[in-house]
């Protein structure tokens, strides 16, 4: 297991402000002392005046509150880790891509069996979170060009044979295709399988997925079928690359850098793989379409192990200086795609009204008060900053209706509505758990879309972030003690800011604004800077060169999971876990 990975590194998941849902099991004892089980959460004291034996959490009992993790994730979430990318770099020679001569590339190092393509994908929270840790003034963009240049080339020098990854990708333009498609299925009903029920209910955040999945089932109708910005550019890369290459999926290693530890399990899922895009179309054991996570904290220690001081990395210059090393950088061998993914300007600010989750809400409202002539988007603060709803409404009469629900405690608030009520069983009686509803015209106007997310704040404040009470933060802060919570509301505030701070873009010309050619588009069909023309012509694109339909591609699927805490034995655990080894696991 890897070291970060404790309970005192979930504090943003399971602190004395919120209640832990762990269900309680019934173990045999050797000798009980006590009919009681006290649960004692991060930061706080026992209040039991006997003999009551603490409940221990561990990281093999909860991880982001999302219920029971399983012996199986719990494996393959300490597997994933900064070692095992450098072990993977560090195992045999990379396969090298070099130009054919012809206009084409080719691939070198086929021979051996061993050797793979390194690929990379990085988040915005997590370029945001590391300028923040940095200081100096450094931008989300300063932080990137630091990333990409130690993934791409400082990674290389203290390796056995001098591997860095070939391709680093900003998983924004993944994020952009998840908007316009997530718009869809809201607005226009075009959810590829098994569309949603109303309310649709965002699926990005895995903590969130896993909660619902192991104690919730009857809301998974409701969870959006759009894979999130990282599954959906680990297809994007393992599809194109596979075919255009002519690889196997299993020669490519994708690395994604994301805020969050439950990003590591959301990589884990057999639905994720290339056995729905390329094999059966239902969930197995195939090669997993992202093949490592590693967290903003992690990124620190990697940089670490090779020697390297990740705030040392040079950061300086413009974006010219970021094209420079991208220039330098194979092309990736697809000229059309190579534009999606490596635009040549940054995309569109991400307003701070649309949150540090990605804005999927944000997006859907404004497609929605584009579509009606007059529209305004109203906002109504909730019970607490992190339930938000959010109106369309023209002349004052609402049309579209959504909210935001960010932590555990609220949440599990959401949940409960949406529980089905049960008949009753006497003669004429209500059904038992049916919520009160409003008179009115608004009776009827229910939620269309909700926004959820584990982490109270979002995205920017992920269990794997870099928080403000280690050391590097303490040391530039010139902290002494533990951190009160005006100096976190502070440090999150930082990293809100880093994240917020991108350019700002002017009409359509941001980094989906812009045809193959560089023409600027119209701006009838932009919204928020992303034109959802060229994304719908871009995935088409994408289908046609894979050969593959946008529903395997693009959309995902949910079921119930049991947990194994507690059942079983462990022999059968082992042969579960040594079942995952091979295919890629």
């Amino acid at each position: 297991m890897s070291a970060i990975l404790s309970v005192d590194d979930l504090n943003d998941f399971i602190s004395p402000g919120v209640a832990c849902i762990k269900p309680i099991e019934t173990l045999p004892a050797a000798a009980p002392q006590s009919s009681e089980t006290e649960v004692i959460l991060d930061g706080q004291q026992s209040s039991s005046t006997g003999g009551a034996e603490p409940a221990q959490i561990s990281l093999t009992d909860c991880l982001a509150c999302s219920g029971c993790v399983t012996s199986a994730e719990a494996v393959l979430v300490s597997l994933q880790s900064h070692a095992e990318v450098l072990s993977t770099l560090d195992a045999a020679p990379a396969l090298r891509i070099v130009p054919d001569g012809a206009g084409g590339v080719r691939v070198d190092g086929l021979e051996n069996e061993e050797a793979k393509l390194f690929v990379a994908s990085v988040s915005p929270q997590t370029r945001a979170n590391l300028a923040a840790a940095c200081g100096k003034g450094l931008s989300e963009a300063q932080a990137g060009r630091m990333l990409e240049r130690l993934l791409r080339k400082e990674l290389a020098g203290g390796g056995a044979w001098g591997n860095g990854f070939t391709w680093v990708v900003d998983t924004n333009v993944a994020r952009e295709a998840a908007l316009v498609l997530g718009a869809d299925e809201v607005l226009r009903g075009d959810g590829g399988v098994d569309a949603p029920s109303q309310p649709v209910l965002s699926s990005a955040c895995p903590g969130w997925v896993c909660y619902a999945e192991k104690t919730h089932p009857h809301v998974l109708r409701h969870l959006s079928r759009v894979k999130s910005p990282q599954a959906l550019m680990g297809t994007i890369l393992k599809t194109t690359l596979s075919r255009k290459l002519g690889i196997a999926p299993s020669r490519i290693w994708h690395l994604a850098v994301m805020p969050c530890f439950d990003k590591k399990l959301e990589a884990s899922r057999e639905e994720l793989t290339d056995e729905v895009w390329a094999g059966s179309g239902l969930p197995g054991r195939g090669v997993r379409d992202v093949d490592c996570v590693i967290t903003s904290k992690e990124i620190l220690m990697l940089a670490e192990s090779r020697g390297l001081d990740f705030f040392n990395i040079s950061g300086e210059g413009g974006d010219d200086a970021a094209d420079h090393l991208r220039q330098s950088a194979v092309p990736f061998p697809d000229q059309r795609l190579h534009n999606f993914l490596f635009p040549p300007r940054a995309g569109p600010r991400v307003p701070r009204t649309a949150g540090s989750s990605g804005g999927l809400l944000y997006y859907i409202l404004q497609c929605k008060a584009a579509q009606i002539p007059g529209a305004e988007i109203q906002t109504t603060r909730g019970r607490n900053a992190d339930v938000v709803e959010f109106v369309v409404a023209v002349n004052g009469e609402p049309v579209f209706k959504a909210a935001r629900y960010y932590g555990f405690r609220n949440i599990q608030n959401l949940v409960r509505r949406l529980k089905p009520a049960r008949p009753s069983r006497m003669p004429g009686g209500k059904p038992f758990g049916s919520a009160r509803r409003p008179t009115g015209k608004s009776a009827s106007l229910e939620y269309g879309y909700v926004e959820v997310m584990a982490c109270p704040g979002g995205c920017t404040n992920g269990g794997g972030q870099i928080k403000v009470d280690d050391p590097v933060v303490l040391e530039r802060k010139q902290i002494s003690g533990k951190p009160g919570p005006q100096e976190q509301k502070e440090w999150l505030a930082e990293v809100d800011e880093a994240y917020f701070s991108g350019e700002e873009v002017d009409g359509p010309a941001g980094a989906n604004g812009r045809g193959d050619n560089g023409a600027v588009r119209s701006s009838e069909d932009v919204v928020g800077g992303i034109s959802r023309s060229y994304i719908h012509d871009t995935l088409a694109y994408w289908c046609e060169v894979t050969g593959i339909s946008i529903d395997r591609l693009a959309f995902t699927t949910y079921r119930e999971v049991i947990s194994d805490v507690g059942k079983g034995t462990e022999a059968e655990r082992v042969v579960q876990l040594a079942g995952k080894v091979g295919g890629g696991w």
